[in-house]
């Protein structure tokens, strides 16, 4: 059995907690090339969120094939190894935490199964972006934060998968509508959209789309769209070496100021702050 290792708090925070849940780390990683980690265990709860690409995890002898939204985590002391492919880049959101001494029902809110879902799109998604920007600012008040969007995302979740085992055959005909309405938007995102085109698509009103939309994802059609120009303007700052006014353009606005507003407002921080946190060793 490999030995578990134990992850510390970094310098810029270890003065930063006074109670659970500890964050020892929460970054976003660009893999390279055939990156991958050997069979190990770690001290403290992960989650590992796929921004692009995909990786092969194996968590206690299951294999888990993750893509773009999908949200894995594991235990302390369980054994998992990650592999990732030739021609696929990946790129992830990984967050380590723990309870200290607390025996804190994480597996009650989350459930045994390591795939928690793919929550591309969905608030956990914001959520799990704002607390590695939060990380990695000194001072108390950043870490405060980051220990109340991660006990929020818990929350989210454990919401998201209650929702889901109370699904009726009917709200499931409706979900996949909206499901169809939100993967036109994401192949579509980087022009003018207009409501009509939505109530084409699903043969139903606007109103009634905005409400179901809402209920299924947490956000309306056009949060939505902002949401994933948000999201590929992210891919373009870590991948490319695009300005800023050409990333804008490139996600569907024509000004660079507004662009640079919408993304500080919705993620609290600016694009070039968000870039400087991706880290890659």
């Amino acid at each position: 059995m490999s030995q578990v290792i134990h992850i510390p708090l970094p310098d810029h925070a270890a003065n930063s907690y006074f109670h659970p849940p500890y964050i020892t780390l929460a970054h976003l990683f660009h893999a390279p090339q055939l990156w991958g980690v050997a069979s190990r265990q770690l001290s403290s709860y992960q989650f590992q969120y796929v921004v692009e690409g995909a990786a092969e995890y194996v968590i206690e002898g299951r294999t888990i094939m993750t893509r773009r939204g999908d949200l894995i985590y594991h235990s302390p002391s369980q054994v998992h190894e990650v592999r990732t492919f030739p021609d696929e880049k990946y790129i992830c959101i990984s967050i380590l935490f723990d309870f200290g001494e607390i025996l804190y029902p994480v597996e009650r809110l989350l459930g045994q199964d390591r795939y928690l879902g793919n929550f591309a799109g969905h608030a956990v998604e914001k959520l799990l972006t704002q607390l590695i920007t939060h990380h990695h600012q000194p001072g108390l008040a950043h870490h405060a934060m980051c220990q109340g969007l991660l006990m929020q995302i818990i929350g989210e979740i454990a919401g998201w998968k209650q929702d889901q085992e109370h699904t009726t055959p009917g709200q499931q005909k409706i979900k996949t509508k909206m499901v169809l309405i939100r993967n036109y938007i994401a192949e579509n995102f980087d022009r003018g959209l207009k409501h009509r085109e939505l109530e084409e698509l699903a043969g139903l009103s606007r109103n009634y789309i905005i409400v179901k939309f809402r209920n299924t994802f947490g956000m309306t059609p056009f949060e939505y769209l902002t949401r994933v120009r948000i999201e590929r303007a992210k891919e373009l700052g870590i991948q490319t070496k695009m300005s800023i006014g050409e990333i804008a353009n490139r996600v569907g606005y024509a000004d660079v100021h507004t662009f640079g507003r919408m993304f500080k407002q919705k993620m609290g921080s600016s694009f070039s702050e968000f870039c400087s946190s991706m880290v890659t060793d």
